[in-house]
């Protein structure tokens, strides 16, 4: 087993033998769950890419995060190496970069060969070192073993966003020369590539399809994205798929379920989790629109920025630049304000259920969600905290590397019936399962969850024709209660554990606030 599953300790590991040790009778008989796992129905297989990740030069995500020079665990380029071995756990298969409302003001060709300058960001009110530019972002993907995306500005010309293409992925020409020049004579081989970030407009859309156009004229390969949705609508405009359709690899959608961007917010758990069905619908949505202009399986999804919660940036919109003075008192305090999210008790159990939620919604749309990357990698809201001496895996870190290392490759549907849990006007499913097989169709991997903050669930699951019975092989991630977080302090107070299951003519005891992923048999 790898070392992130390691034991949880003494006292969270006694509360779920404590579970795993109640007899049926003792759970209310309201705590009740059904999963009928679709055997019969074929598998299909979906997309790994829905696990990457998103830097945006913002707070500590790049510098003071995967990249700072000086730091006694920096290599000489100046990478983080603790950094680079903790997201290798989570084997992100890609990594989305500049930005983000940074691309905005960002100009590729500034951020590349030995005469670089730092300038004053205006989009997030900071001088930025511009010391991380391209080479850097491939030698970071390269190193995590992770696909490179790039995220245009789309407020500069069309010749300057198919120039960028030409030096990342030309074998010949000026900019391949350039690039050479410049340190790497291989080419990046970029695939995935997207003509701007939240953008709008009739305008925007005529200049998403010259830009296409003009990228896949330099190299007919990529993938194009750009701006379908973002926030909570998922509206789409029409103008879009009649006017960029025919260009387009994917389309780019964001939302953020508690939005912290100007008003930093603190939700108890229960609020929390009763967000953990949106991406469902977010999602269903998002398709409709999709199918609605005859696209579907033309034009996939990339969510490429996701997260329950946004971080914090008062005064700072992102979308409108004003030049400020980073001396400005008014200007520090606004930008010391971003430190709130990286506050490690925010980063609860409701963090890692609905992390899994996410992946589940991403899960059941396998032909039509080929990637989503979770806002951020690093810092900030993201599932892992670098600090100067070294980092902490959240909760939601161990969440993604549970089903990027354990579930299967393919997907098949799964019936889910559960009792909800109800707060005031809202309510969600207590519990929520998603079910995999690998290539053989007899290994299976069953991920399933019990948002109940305090009570535990009979749950009852068919595979096949026989009753499933006795114990089984797992791993648990929970907590001692449904607010625990880790902190440095604390590094491990939520962390998966590997332990068995326990199966008795099909039913079995989920414990309060957990994420259970379980290998089964198909029952002959």
């Amino acid at each position: 087993m790898m070392d992130i599953f390691r034991s949880i300790g003494a006292a969270t590991f006694g509360l779920w033998c404590g579970f795993a040790a109640a007899e049926a009778g003792s759970i209310p008989e309201s705590n009740e769950a059904s999963i009928v796992i679709r055997a019969d129905l074929p598998a299909t297989t979906y997309d790994p890419m829905i696990y990457g990740g998103f830097i945006e030069h913002l707070g500590r995500q790049i510098y003071g995060g995967f990249f700072e020079p000086g730091s006694p665990l920096a290599d000489e380029a100046g990478f983080r190496l603790d950094v680079i071995e903790a997201i290798r756990e989570l084997k992100v298969p890609v990594i989305r970069w500049p930005g983000g409302c940074f691309v905005d003001s960002y100009h590729w060709r500034k951020g590349v060969g030995e005469n670089r300058r730092p300038y004053e960001d205006d989009r997030w009110g900071v001088r930025e070192p511009n010391t991380f530019g391209t080479h850097e972002f491939i030698e970071l993907c390269r190193r995590i073993g992770a696909a490179p995306y790039i995220c245009q500005n789309s407020l500069a010309s069309i010749e300057e966003m198919a120039d960028w293409v030409s030096y990342c992925n030309d074998t010949t020409g000026e900019f391949a020369d350039l690039r050479r020049e410049n340190g790497h004579p291989e080419p990046f081989d970029v695939r995935f590539w997207s003509v701007g970030n939240e953008k709008v407009g009739k305008g925007y859309i005529d200049k998403v399809r010259d830009t296409a156009v003009a990228m896949k004229r330099v190299d007919p390969s990529i993938q194009v994205t750009c701006s379908g949705s973002h926030g909570p609508s998922a509206y789409i405009d029409p103008y879009l798929f009649e006017t960029a359709g025919a260009h387009l690899d994917l389309l780019s959608i964001h939302e953020y379920w508690i939005p912290n961007f100007q008003v930093h917010q603190t939700p108890d758990y229960l609020s929390c989790i009763m967000l953990s069905e949106k991406p469902d619908a977010h999602l269903d949505a998002v398709v409709g629109s999709i199918e609605e202009a005859g696209m579907r399986g033309r034009i996939d999804v990339a969510f490429d920025e996701w997260n329950l919660r946004s971080w914090h940036h008062p005064g700072f919109s992102g979308h409108h630049p004003r030049k400020v003075d980073p001396a400005d008192p008014e200007v520090v305090a606004l930008i010391k304000a971003r430190d709130k999210s990286l506050e490690p008790s925010l980063y609860t159990m409701a963090d890692a259920l609905f992390c899994a939620s996410f992946f589940n919604a991403c899960l059941r749309h396998p032909g039509d969600v080929t990637m989503a990357n979770i806002a951020c990698l690093v810092n900030q809201t993201g599932p892992l905290y670098v600090h100067p001496e070294g980092v902490v895996r959240r909760t939601h870190f161990h969440t993604m590397a549970m089903y990027a290392n354990l579930l299967q490759p393919r997907v098949v549907g799964a019936d889910v019936e559960s009792d909800r849990i109800t707060q005031g006007d809202s309510s969600v499913a207590m519990v929520d399962a998603i079910a995999t097989v690998d290539e053989t169709g007899e290994q299976w991997a069953v991920a399933i969850m019990n948002r109940h903050p305090s009570e535990a669930v009979r749950c009852t699951i068919e595979l096949g024709p026989q009753p499933i019975d006795g114990t089984y092989q797992a791993t648990l991630l929970t907590g001692d209660s449904p607010d625990a977080y880790n902190d440095i302090e604390h590094p491990r107070r939520v962390v998966p554990r590997a332990t068995e299951l326990v199966f008795e003519d099909g039913t079995v005891s989920l414990p309060p606030h957990s994420l259970v992923i379980v290998e089964l048999p198909l029952a002959k």
